[in-house]
């Protein structure tokens, strides 16, 4: 019985070095898919976004179509500096500590 319990411990032991091993790799495999993973992530969030509020959609085409060329520019300039802040300010309140 002592000498089946010391091949179990062996065992063990192996199997968790080799679990660590497998790990480290598998973290190492998935580095290069962080970026495209988060880009892809932002992308469906800001598709869950639009569907749940597509009233802002429409509302917002319609303004930038009753704007003249020169203008939508602009416009869309500042809508990307406020949605820009309006995220940064959403994200450090969200934040622990």
């Amino acid at each position: 019985m002592n000498k089946r319990l010391v091949r179990l411990a062996e065992r063990r032991e192996s199997l968790i070095l080799k679990a660590a091993a497998q790990r480290t790799e598998l973290a190492h495999n998935i580095q290069p898919w962080c970026i495209p993973v988060y880009i892809a992530d932002q992308g469906l969030a800001a598709l869950r976004q639009v569907s749940l509020h597509p009233g802002w959609m429409v509302g917002g085409i319609v303004m930038l179509s009753s704007l003249g060329p020169g203008r939508i520019g602009k416009w869309l300039w500042r809508g990307l500096v406020t949605w820009r802040i309006v995220h940064g300010l959403h994200r450090r309140l969200q934040a622990p500590g």
